[in-house]
């Protein structure tokens, strides 16, 4: 924000801005950058975390200006700046529910996602919190079963805000997990080793993303979806997360070449972004073949590859990655402010 490569970025088209623990740990980390706002704030009384919470939503508060006028330019679609609540609160839905209430309130901007992981504690957090008018940016979601899940409850939540609200000013993403579907289940091939197990290896993640917008379509259409949009509701939009490519074999656009459709987000790191700006291919893709998506899957099945167990484990290190990410920066915010 402050060397003005953000607006950079939005020049050149960039729509939105995400965040998560993972990513604040390395920017306090790594630079020096918040030394001087974390001393006045320990100055000020307030203890490591509450610290921290501080510098965040500065940050987020700084941000979301920014990005104003892009959402009012997009009448309140994009423009928006994701921020997430603590970590450590993945399997605790009240205290979840009052950390969102907190950080949107803290933040107050028309323009902010307020992260919450799809955890199944998660879920009704967020049913919640879109009734009460809070935009939420649904993160952590790995397979197609928990997206079932999370659309029913942004449709759930919808139906429950009061009968007078303007719902389109209610807005959510549901960000599905993709390079690290692929991590695990290429693993799993290797293991298996047979020609037709490594054939399939780089197919998992692109065949669920793929298919997870065939079940967004679905559930985004008939009476009940309907009767919402009749009063303003958006759809949730689905958003595809973890898209820089792990494995150098890979092209390092693969993740967002093959997703690129009508209502999708796609998040994507500095690195990824610059690889798709210099050589990425733009064309309707998501939707190409379903059918040839639904192969994959079937034939990833038939090798006894459970993606229902993928989806559980890779839900757990990411929660466990964020909750780390988030004791480290602690640590070394304390370490920080011990210092001369």
């Amino acid at each position: 924000m402050q060397s003005g490569e953000l607006q950079t970025w939005l020049d050149k088209g960039v729509r939105g801005i995400t965040s998560n623990p993972s990513i604040f740990a390395k920017a306090m980390m790594e630079t020096s950058d918040y030394e001087s706002d974390l001393r006045t704030f320990i100055g000020e009384g307030l203890t490591i975390e509450e610290a921290y919470w501080a510098l965040v939503v500065d940050d987020i508060k700084a941000a979301t200006a920014i990005l104003q006028p892009l959402h009012e330019s997009s009448n309140g679609i994009d423009g928006y700046v994701s921020v997430e609540v603590s970590p450590t609160l993945a399997h605790e839905t009240q205290q979840t529910i009052e950390a969102a209430r907190s950080l949107n309130d803290r933040v107050a901007a028309d323009n902010v996602y307020i992260k919450v992981p799809a955890t199944l504690e998660g879920v009704p957090a967020i049913e919640t919190l879109l009734s009460e008018q809070i935009s939420i940016n649904v993160t952590l979601i790995f397979s197609h079963s928990r997206y079932s899940a999370v659309m029913e409850a942004y449709i759930a939540g919808l139906e429950k805000a009061p009968q007078d609200f303007d719902l389109s000013t209610i807005s959510s993403v549901a960000s599905f997990f993709i390079s690290r579907i692929d991590v695990e289940v290429d693993k799993r091939l290797a293991a298996i080793g047979t020609p037709e197990a490594l054939a399939l290896q780089g197919k998992a993640a692109v065949a669920q993303g793929q298919l997870a917008y065939k079940l967004f379509l679905e559930t985004f259409s008939g009476p009940r979806w309907e009767a919402l949009a009749a009063k303003g509701a958006n759809v949730q939009r689905p958003l595809w997360a973890s898209t820089s490519t792990k494995n150098p074999d890979y092209p390092d656009t693969l993740y967002v070449d093959t997703l690129i459709g009508p209502h999708t987000v796609n998040t994507l790191p500095d690195k990824t972004l610059a690889a798709f700006e210099d050589h990425g291919s733009v064309a309707r893709t998501v939707d190409a073949s379903f059918d040839d998506a639904q192969a994959t899957i079937d034939a990833l099945l038939a090798l006894g590859i459970d993606l229902e167990e993928v989806a559980v484990q890779l839900e757990e290190e990411g929660v466990a990655s964020f909750a780390k990410a988030f004791d480290d920066v602690l640590a070394s915010l304390e370490a920080t402010a011990a210092s001369n």
